[in-house]
């Protein structure tokens, strides 16, 4: 997103990681200062973007001395959180006299740097549908790795397998996205396991909440849970094929080209 925004003309003047050597290898190619402080990076900054992994990390950050000074300020926060943090944030952003909005992210790392990210503004509502949008992608990457290690179990060619479902019912993004993927063992990490653990897990709250059952969103949580137990949790959503193919056990390094296990 940095790069991107700096490409088309804004002033990317401040950024700041719990990388800190992650942070300073972008501010080299920005061109501007890492901060080692977050009250640095308002001090710096009219606009803040916040790209947090979970509720705990939204917390430490805010806590952290994010809100210091920031009168005047507008922080857009594109992390999946759950609905309760959002509007604390909204709240605490409003106590010191600056403005948060919701920017939830659909897409990826490939859309960032194109500049087609896909994003839910607003309030309440748009946090219920962010956490709904990666529930459902999460239960169609949890079927397509079973249909493929179902066909691969059985000796299908996975290519033509994949250009049938590409063909019928079974066709979908995440087959476009992550078939060929889970074929060649291939999860370089674009959404990750980890994530789509916390993602279902928000939705499946809400779901509680309502006093709704949902077996299907239940089973894919606890798929990507095993993998973030496994260690396997920084590995691309992809790859909850490595629990489902005949004979896979453990994934191959990020970045491997393998076969079909």
């Amino acid at each position: 997103m940095a790069r991107r925004l700096k490409e088309i003309g804004y002033a990317v003047v401040a950024v700041y990681d719990a990388n800190a050597v992650a942070a300073e290898a972008l501010t080299r190619e920005l061109a501007c200062e890492p901060c080692a402080e977050l009250a640095e990076v308002t001090r710096r900054s009219d606009v803040i973007i916040t790209v947090i992994s979970d509720d705990r990390a939204m917390k430490a950050v805010i806590n952290g001395g994010l809100l210091r000074r920031a009168r005047g300020r507008l922080l857009i926060n594109c992390a999946t959180l759950t609905p309760s943090v959002h509007g604390w944030v909204e709240g605490k952003a409003e106590r010191v006299g600056a403005q948060s909005i919701e920017a939830c992210m659909a897409s990826s790392i490939t859309q960032a740097r194109e500049g087609s990210l896909y994003l839910m503004c607003g309030g309440k509502a748009e946090a219920f549908e962010r956490a709904l949008v990666n529930m459902v992608m999460n239960c169609n990457t949890a079927a397509l790795a079973e249909g493929l290690a179902l066909g691969d179990a059985v000796g299908l060619d996975l290519t033509m397998l994949r250009e049938v479902f590409a063909q019928t019912g079974a066709n979908s993004r995440v087959l476009q996205t992550d078939g060929e993927d889970m074929q060649n063992r291939e999860h370089s990490c674009f959404f990750s396991a980890a994530h789509a653990a916390k993602d279902s897990g928000i939705a499946l709250k809400l779901a509680r909440q309502e006093g709704l059952n949902l077996p299907l969103a239940g089973a894919t949580f606890r798929q990507y849970t095993q993998m973030v137990q496994q260690g396997l949790g920084e590995l691309d959503k992809s790859g909850i094929a490595e629990l489902t193919f005949k004979g896979r056990g453990k994934a191959p390094e990020v970045g491997d080209d393998k076969g079909n296990g």
